[in-house]
């Protein structure tokens, strides 16, 4: 078998009913892949929904667990594996027809490689039809002609590597419970041992889950903490500059917080939203880096107090 593709999910069957039939409807002969589910013990009908599937055709495979997170997840996926190769995506994110044999060919070619493909976002199905249909819709993340990616960009909504590279390097860091950083970190570590993250933008994945603002801003105070989870295991000063974790980001966090009227202004006009380049989209900016930056804060505190007790 040449690629395992693997999935971590949560109670996302609204979504997941379009994921398996997109990877199920892949360019590449059925006996070459599997899909394997690795399921956090949703309560949601995703069971039922892959027991069904699996009847009809052996290639989906559920394994569900007690997973404290998507690294549990994925590295369970990863021990389950009969490919060569791991693909990594999400319950949210629905497959070109070709993603998988793009992805085959770099691997064909060349070993001590990953490679990561266009990631698009999609707001609605009928975005994701519009996309697919019509090049010029799209938004992508990197330029066509790039070839290479720094782990910066090594996001498992679209990314592969070889098992055995995988399994040298112990997967995925299961200390990454919370949100961000967990496939940035393995990146880094595929990196340093020497491996190439190739850019493929013919492999197209849609990831389907608009993120609300509150929501959102949760999220990124829980990426903040997971810099400093990424920071402490390595201590890497490219880690702390490239991820925002500076003496400069965090005075002006400082400063904002001194200001609270100001905060609310920015916070007010964010929540209104709007397109890019105008004033309601950059308060918005700045109101998630403040609560990255407050997620950076706080996990530096609870080092700090560890380190007294």
């Amino acid at each position: 078998m040449d690629i395992s593709v693997v999935i971590p999910t949560y109670n996302r069957i609204d979504t997941l009913r379009h994921v398996i039939p997109s990877l199920l409807r892949q360019d590449i002969s059925p006996d070459r892949y599997e899909i394997i589910v690795a399921d956090s013990n949703s309560n949601d009908g995703t069971a039922e929904y892959l027991a069904e599937i699996a009847d009809g055709d052996e290639r989906v495979r559920h394994i569900p667990g007690p997973y404290s997170g998507r690294a549990g997840a994925r590295n369970a996926g990863i021990r389950a594996a009969r490919g060569t190769v791991v693909l990594f995506t999400d319950a949210d994110i629905i497959a070109s027809t070709d993603l998988l044999s793009r992805h085959w060919e770099h691997h064909q070619r060349r070993d001590r490689i990953a490679v990561v493909g266009m990631e698009l976002q999609v707001n609605s199905f009928r975005d994701y039809l519009r996309q697919s249909r019509d090049r010029d819709q799209r938004k992508p993340l990197h330029p066509s002609n790039r070839k290479q990616l720094s782990w910066l960009y090594f996001l498992t909504g679209n990314a592969s590597a070889r098992k055995a590279d995988l399994e040298a390097l112990g997967g995925f860091d299961e200390s990454f419970t919370g949100y961000g950083h967990e496939d940035l970190e393995l990146g880094y570590r595929l990196r340093r041992a020497g491996v190439t993250i190739v850019y493929e933008p013919r492999a197209v994945n849609y990831h389907w889950h608009p993120v609300g603002y509150d929501e959102q801003k949760g999220r990124m105070e829980l990426a903040g903490r997971s810099t400093v989870r990424f920071y402490n295991k390595h201590h890497d000063l490219r880690i702390r500059l490239n991820l925002g974790m500076t003496p400069v980001s965090l005075a002006l966090h400082s400063l904002l917080s001194k200001a609270p009227g100001v905060y609310s202004r920015l916070e007010r006009a964010g929540r209104r939203g709007g397109p890019k380049n105008t004033w309601p989209h950059i308060a918005r900016q700045i109101v998630y880096q403040y609560h990255y930056v407050s997620g950076i804060k706080r996990a530096l505190a609870s080092v700090k107090n560890r380190e007294a007790e």
